[in-house]
């Protein structure tokens, strides 16, 4: 594969412009391609079986447009789909649950080092198939065995992102729901367990901030998958972009063009150019 190929980010909806974000802060040089499902969000309410058979027909999109590697920019399809792909794929193909597991773990451990006390429980909220999979106790139990995980479910959390809904009385009073029988049980840091969730990042630590009377570490998985990336590059399992000096473009795909998809993009990316819509139909 040619190291000037993009990098493909499959994402069921406009949730993994936070993951291209990260990734055009840590590599402005390489080409991105972006497909986001928006005819078919949200997957965190479909069975496995499904999940799978749209990330297959999505990946498949993307290879055959010449990617050099694949970030499943979404929890449910990492959690579920993510060995398969490795199986049957060409390419390295990178999940978010991991490292935003890692995230959880390092921010976890430092809250204990700052405190001199043992390690808070890092609560998780993503969507039910995420939830439901039991990937991020898997995840974070296979970095430390001192942590305990919480977690839970926010199904309406996609949809009001999807729209466009990222400030005010609805969002607050949403994430407050669901992150109140976290606080209680006593997380005492939060994983953002879907990519969808940073954006409303400033909600949940406000949110989280004033259930448990002190700030409360809130992280994603958008950064700690760009270390993951920049990691592969460094032993070599990918290729870097030939160039440093040239600005790698951006590629947005989309299965179906919500009004909400560009100005979304446009906020989180800076402008950039519109969406181009395709069919994922068999």
């Amino acid at each position: 594969m040619h190291s000037d190929a993009p990098i493909g980010v499959f994402d069921s909806g406009l949730g993994g412009l936070t993951v291209v974000r990260a990734l055009r802060e840590a590599f402005p040089e390489e080409n991105i391609l972006y497909l986001g499902d928006t005819a078919r969000v949200p997957y965190g309410t479909r069975s496995a079986e499904t999940v799978i058979r749209y990330a297959r027909r999505a990946a498949s999109e993307l290879t055959q447009r010449g990617i050099k590697a694949l970030v499943l920019a979404c929890n449910t399809v990492s959690a579920v789909a993510l060995e398969i792909l490795e199986a049957e794929l060409d390419i390295p193909v990178m999940g978010v649950v991991e490292p935003g597991a890692q995230a959880g773990v390092r921010a976890a451990l430092l809250e204990a080092e700052r405190t001199s006390g043992p390690p808070p429980r890092v609560g998780v909220v993503g969507t039910a198939g995420t939830i439901r999979s039991g990937a991020y106790p898997r995840a974070v139990s296979s970095l430390s065995t001192r942590l305990e995980v919480i977690a839970e479910p926010a199904p309406l959390l996609v949809p009001l992102v999807e729209e466009g809904w990222l400030s005010g009385t609805v969002p607050e009073l949403a994430v407050e729901r669901y992150l109140t029988p976290l606080i209680e049980r006593g997380a005492g840091v939060i994983v953002l367990g879907c990519t969808h969730y940073p954006l409303l990042r400033e909600v949940f630590e406000r949110v989280a901030a004033r259930l448990a009377g002190r700030p409360i570490p809130v992280v994603d998985s958008a950064s700690a998958t760009a270390e993951a990336l920049q990691e592969w590059i460094r032993n070599g399992r990918l290729f870097p972009a030939h160039s440093k000096d040239v600005p790698g473009t951006l590629q947005l795909l989309v299965t179906d063009l919500p009004s909400g998809f560009q100005k979304v993009a446009d906020l989180f990316l800076g402008s950039v150019a519109p969406a181009e819509q395709i069919d994922l139909s068999p």
